[in-house]
């Protein structure tokens, strides 16, 4: 084993800036010449621009054919393959008709291929998404909305309520294209941040819960309406047991009959996955034999089946969304944009770091956000990347996205040529695929104790995001983790190390700063709130003996380390809170406590430097490049108390 020992000094910013950096001497530039440098063009800035927007120009021109073409030839048609069941079964979730899932598995795939950065994510449905798209179109267009005509007729028109989910799920992918893009146009691609691994982990295992309630009714061949909002769980479960006594046994055999193949065949996919060329396609397997079954038998009309249905030929004519709607989906749209891009990031960021080439999160953004907008124009509905469609491209030999368009290519085959063909599909099938592909999600479960060995907090976090993501739904309860995510603060003994995943400025500064007060003691803030009420010269005026009991520490913390590692900027307001501008600025050093920062950006020092954030008596010997240079700082102080009303 390689050991390897460092010894060095502790760093402080005043050291780095004065021994280790040797800025160059710069004029400064006129408000004017800036202007002028961001609109001036030239041939190398447009080659910049245009390449930064079409990252397929990079790469394609020195595409080494002989040694991709047939590794993404393979892998996109083992995509395609995976694409078509998905795309069929996910638009179920979406609470439309399966055809709308292959126009969402075809358009954007295409799409991506020219503006995405990653090589190797599989763009398309995805069950997490596709969910949160069902909850709105249910909720905007309920059955009851939709009565049959006649006074003596029950039940509702099928079709004019899927016309009108249709439409709802259109306009909200609009809606989370110009989000998105909107985002990666002002450069947002930090947004990431806010949703910690732990939450993510959370939220998509109480999605899968969600999903997998969802397809109860399609399982056992019930007939239960569909619930959304809060406790829509409990509901749904409700629903199904209560009528669970008509339960179609055909139905519920051929369902069980898939979901033990499909289990069968991923078992064998992982087990042998060194040995075996490409991953048996066990998805597409179970649709081309069920649908066959299906059809031979007459399984809809003798054994009152549910069935895919009316699967219409070729592509639809592009049509403008219903813009009237969109007011009341901006709240949904806002989630579903931050969950598909973290989501789609994320898995970038890991094979991009496998294979050594970088992602772009502000290109994903646009590219995504490219994706969702134009495509919702062709009867689309929003799309993210897929892990388990990743994993198959990757795995297969795909190198590039040249491998995506394939698999986009298959899908439209199907769309224009034989899509009719899985009209005779039982539903069932579907809901079987969907509830085997969540077995990865359930099993994120195991996060709970390897992260109680870890992290106490992080525990926290991904418990309040799967309880509140289940219990509230999948909107409110992301709002929730978030909000939970945001005020979570990590310790140390004797000293605390506060965590915020949020930048500082005007609209959350005060609440950054109550926090804080709220995790060292209330006593501390207390003691604060006196201080930075103008009464220490009163106190002073006391005796020693009062002065003395009056500042002696309150708690038996001495220091806190500011984690300024996720801080991307800080305004003004925020500078003066934190150096006692505000009106709860941090005076924990006038009672013993010292409070120093770390993690700073070069960029978010040169910020502050503009903001003069660094005068007396706050200095640059309060800022560590590392949490861990602060923490040694901290514990060669010992909480001594200082003899000046200064940050330390």
């Amino acid at each position: 084993m390689l050991v390897y020992q460092v010894e060095r000094r502790v760093f402080d910013e005043e050291y780095i800036s004065s021994r280790l950096l040797h800025k160059k001497d710069r004029t400064p530039k006129t408000v004017g010449q800036r202007v002028a440098d961001q609109f001036r063009c030239s041939s190398g800035r447009a080659k910049s621009v245009v390449l930064s927007l079409l990252p397929i120009l990079s790469w394609l021109p020195s595409y080494p054919v002989k040694e991709y073409l047939l590794g993404d030839m393979v892998s996109g048609l083992s995509t395609g393959v995976m694409q078509l069941p998905q795309g069929l079964a996910y638009a179920l979730l979406a609470a439309v008709p399966p055809v709308y899932g292959l126009y969402s598995s075809f358009y954007p795939v295409l799409l991506y291929t020219f503006f995405g950065t990653s090589r190797h994510i599989s763009i398309g449905t995805f069950a997490v998404i596709s969910l949160m798209i069902g909850g709105v179109a249910v909720r905007e267009a309920p059955d009851s909305m939709f009565p049959l005509n006649g006074t003596n007729v029950t039940g509702f028109d099928v079709d004019a309520r899927d016309a009108r989910r249709v439409q709802v799920a259109v306009a909200l992918t609009t809606l989370v294209g110009l989000i998105q893009l909107f985002l990666g146009v002002l450069r947002f691609g930090f947004v990431a941040i806010y949703l910690t691994e732990p939450l993510v982990r959370g939220f998509t295992t109480a999605a899968a819960v969600h999903v997998c309630v969802s397809q109860l009714k399609y399982f056992f061949g019930v007939k239960t309406k569909r619930f959304s909002g809060p406790l829509s769980v409990v509901y749904s479960l409700i629903a199904v047991f209560k009528d669970i006594t008509s339960t179609n046994i055909t139905t519920l055999i051929v369902g069980l009959v898939c979901v033990v193949f499909l289990y069968g065949v991923k078992e064998i996919n992982e087990r042998f996955k060194k040995k075996l060329p490409i991953p048996i396609p066990g998805e597409i397997i179970v649709v081309i034999v069920s649908t066959g079954v299906s059809y031979g038998m007459s399984l809809s009309e003798n054994y009152q089946v549910d069935i895919v249905g009316n699967i219409p030929a070729g592509l639809q004519p592009p049509s403008v969304p219903d813009f009237s709607i969109l007011p009341n989906l901006v709240a949904d749209a806002v989630a579903i944009a931050v969950v598909g891009f973290s989501m789609g990031i994320s898995l970038a960021k890991i094979f991009a770091l496998k294979y050594g080439y970088s992602v772009d999160g502000n290109q994903e953004l646009i590219a995504l956000g490219l994706c969702n907008f134009v495509s919702s124009f062709f009867q689309t509905f929003a799309i993210t990347c897929s892990m388990s469609r990743s994993l198959v491209q990757e795995s297969t030999g795909g190198k590039t996205q040249i491998a995506g368009l394939l698999s986009s290519l298959l899908v439209l085959l199907v769309i224009v040529a034989i899509g009719f063909v899985f009209r005779p599909l039982p539903q069932t099938v579907l809901a079987a695929i969907i509830m085997v592909n969540l077995l990865g999600m359930f099993k994120q479960v195991r996060d709970i104790p390897a992260l109680w060995r870890t992290s106490k907090i992080e525990l926290t976090i991904w418990v309040v995001a799967f309880v509140a993501s289940v219990l509230l739904g999948l909107d409110y309860g992301l709002l929730v983790a978030i909000g939970f995510a945001l005020l979570t603060a990590a310790e140390c003994s004797g000293i605390k190390i506060f965590h915020s995943n949020s930048s500082i400025y005007f609209a959350n500064c005060d609440l950054y700063v109550n926090s804080l007060k709220q995790k060292v003691s209330l006593q501390a803030e207390k003691q604060v709130d006196v201080l930075s009420n103008g009464q220490v010269a009163e106190a002073q005026a006391e005796s020693d003996s009062e002065e003395a009991r009056f500042l002696q520490p309150l708690c038996p913390v001495h220091s806190i380390i500011l984690d300024f590692t996720p801080v991307n900027f800080m305004d003004s307001v925020g500078a003066k809170v934190l150096t006692f501008g505000g009106s709860s600025g941090i005076l924990y050093a006038n009672i013993g406590v010292g409070v120093v920062l770390a993690g700073c950006s070069r960029t978010l020092l040169s910020d502050l430097r503009t903001l003069q954030f660094f005068n007396e008596p706050v200095t640059p010997d309060i800022v560590f490049p590392t949490i861990h240079d602060a923490v040694l700082h901290c514990k060669q102080r010992g909480g001594a108390r200082l003899s000046s009303p200064a940050v330390q």
